[in-house]
């Protein structure tokens, strides 16, 4: 699932069913993210809180519950509300955001995968299907904004796991092929970092990956990183005080996760974090009002609507409240 900033850098990756997003009161339209500098200064500290956010949690798809819910916590009424459904009804469905637009990508409905794009404008609290669809049908993939471009990464076609790389452009209203990944990765994560495009984990067809790579759009190359220190699959991760954090997913023996860690970009290594309060398969991570939050996702038993918040002084989780409604996927409906 993907998850932005309310500067629309690149946060989480989006392979999951849910999406939380941060957009400016009214609804306004955010700016459009830039690529960094390479020599840009990472923040060390939280940043400072802001009050009138709104997040929203789009979608959640099981063939027994196929409600693909949408919702979204007003902070002025310190309420969850209903917000206008996606048109189409689909599970493993990427979502992300650009200029301050909700975008769904692909998916599946138990019979087919599909190529299909949608759009939500929060401000009209309404959806529309005048975008261009993928150049192939997939379901798991990967969203993430990087250069005012949508990039879907990835994914799964019904028969196999794929490394396609397409590019969004908005202005012009298509899809255009990339440099393919290094390796095939359905179910993965993406975070956008001092310029870089970085893809985590997911699934190869075979079993949950370690495995990272990124990507350069100076000269459109792929390259290896440090692996994770677990495989997982259908994690949550977004850049949290200038580190990628990856925490949840699905481990290779299906098995769903609590454990978490953080990617350091000066070392280029993993380290440990605290384990999340619950184990939670197909979370969500946002940056909200300064605070890393942990939302949703699947404990391997039911859906889960409570929320965790991180400390980065303590290294602790503790609970966060919960959602009005729960939004199925995870492990309740595996792919074909």
């Amino acid at each position: 699932m993907g998850v932005f900033n309310e500067q629309e850098a690149a946060l989480v990756a989006p392979a999951s069913h849910h999406m939380l997003i941060k957009e400016t009161k009214g609804g306004a339209a955010r700016r459009t993210s830039t690529r960094p500098s390479l020599h840009r200064r990472r923040s060390k500290s939280p940043a400072k809180d802001v009050q009138d956010e709104t997040m929203f949690v789009v979608g959640g798809w099981t063939w027994d519950d196929p409600s693909c819910l949408v919702e979204k916590f007003c902070p002025e009424y310190n309420e969850w509300r209903a917000a206008a459904r996606m048109i189409k009804n689909r599970g493993a469905v990427a979502v992300g955001t650009l200029g301050g637009k909700i975008y769904t990508v692909g998916g599946e409905d138990n019979v087919r995968c599909f190529s299909s794009v949608e759009r939500y404008s929060p401000d009209r609290d309404s959806w529309s299907t005048d975008v261009a669809p993928l150049n192939s049908p997939r379901s798991g993939v990967c969203l993430v904004a990087m250069d005012g471009f949508l990039y879907a990464i990835g994914g799964h076609d019904g028969i196999t796991a794929m490394n396609t790389v397409e590019r969004y452009d908005p202005k012009m209203n298509s899809w255009s092929k990339q440099v393919p990944m290094l390796t095939r990765r359905t179910r993965a994560a993406a975070a956008v970092l001092d310029g870089y495009l970085y893809v985590i984990g997911g699934n190869d067809g075979d079993m949950a990956l370690n495995s990272v790579e990124r990507y350069n759009p100076v000269d459109g190359t792929w390259s290896i990183c440090s692996h994770m220190r677990s495989p997982r699959e259908n994690a949550g991760c977004t850049v949290y005080l200038g580190h990628i954090y990856v925490a949840g997913g699905r481990d290779e023996l299906s098995l769903e996760l609590c454990a978490a860690e953080r990617f350091d970009p000066d070392t280029m290594r993993w380290s440990p974090v605290k384990c999340m309060r619950s184990k939670r398969d197909n979370v969500s991570l946002v940056i909200f009002n300064g605070a890393l939050l942990a939302v949703g996702g699947s404990d391997g038993v039911t859906s889960l609507k409570t929320i965790e918040v991180y400390s980065h002084q303590t290294n602790t989780w503790r609970h966060f409240g919960s959602m009005k409604s729960k939004h199925p996927g995870g492990k309740d409906r595996e792919p074909p």
